[in-house]
């Protein structure tokens, strides 16, 4: 790929932190390796600003950091979403290593910005966040003791996007577009909506359908071209005159 423009479409997401430290050492990590697009959900108050001292020469990767109230509004506009995990989820699609999954983060960010989210020191990420992604991903710690602190981790992961995004001899990138975040939130949105329409699910009795079916489509990759179909179809199954966004 050879691509260091690629790394400016990156995101880090730390979705919850609990500690401002540990915010600030991201940042450092993340200007270490040349990335600087540093999103934040619900950070927590800093009034001793030790996010600054801790981010030290990278206080500019901290000063431009945008903060979001909820995951899906920091994960706008991406058209890949990657999410840290040390443990498989039952309904989330297969992980990947942190060096299988690297460069197919870098490749998808030459059709625009992607992200990689981080979820809270003590908890991780929740099952519903995990959701909102399109790859797990796991950092082959040692099982004997496989709790990293968040900004290693961040480190760990911003220096294998740079080798991805340096690396001339990385997969090329895909030759069509992948759908956005938004618009697969409405296709699954559709998609739930015309089940339930159509008496296949029973919002009483939902079991997993519906965690099931992301998980198929999250394992595709879909494509903006085929949301775009698969959209077209939903509507032939709805009542004349529904809206779905």
């Amino acid at each position: 790929m050879n691509d260091p423009e690629i790394l400016d479409r990156i995101r880090i997401v730390l979705s919850h932190p609990s500690h401002p430290g540990n915010v600030g050492a991201a940042a450092r990590a993340m200007k270490t390796m040349g990335l600087s697009r540093l999103y934040l959900v619900n950070p927590p108050p800093d009034a001793d600003d030790v996010a600054g001292a801790r981010a030290a020469n990278a206080r500019d990767v901290l000063d431009h950091a945008v903060v979001c109230g909820t995951l899906e509004a920091a994960l706008g506009g991406t058209v890949f979403a990657a999410a840290m995990t040390a443990r498989r989820r039952e309904m989330a699609p297969p992980p990947q290593w942190a060096r299988e999954a690297a460069p197919q983060i870098a490749a998808a960010a030459v059709h625009g910005p992607v992200a990689l989210v981080f979820g809270n020191e003590t908890a991780g990420l929740s099952n519903e966040e995990v959701a909102l992604c399109r790859l797990p991903v796991v950092i082959p710690a040692d099982p004997a003791y496989s709790s990293l602190n968040l900004a290693s981790a961040v480190q760990v992961m911003c220096y294998e996007l740079r080798l991805a995004a340096l690396d001339p001899g990385a997969p090329r990138a895909p030759a069509h577009p992948p759908a956005t975040a938004e618009e697969i939130r409405r296709f699954y949105a559709h998609l739930e909506a015309a089940v339930t329409h159509s008496g296949f699910l029973d919002p009483a009795h939902p079991k997993r359908l519906m965690p099931r079916l992301r998980r198929l489509f999250d394992r595709i990759g879909l494509e903006r071209d085929e949301i775009s179909l698969l959209r077209g179809m939903l509507k032939t199954f709805m009542p004349p005159g529904s809206k779905v966004d």
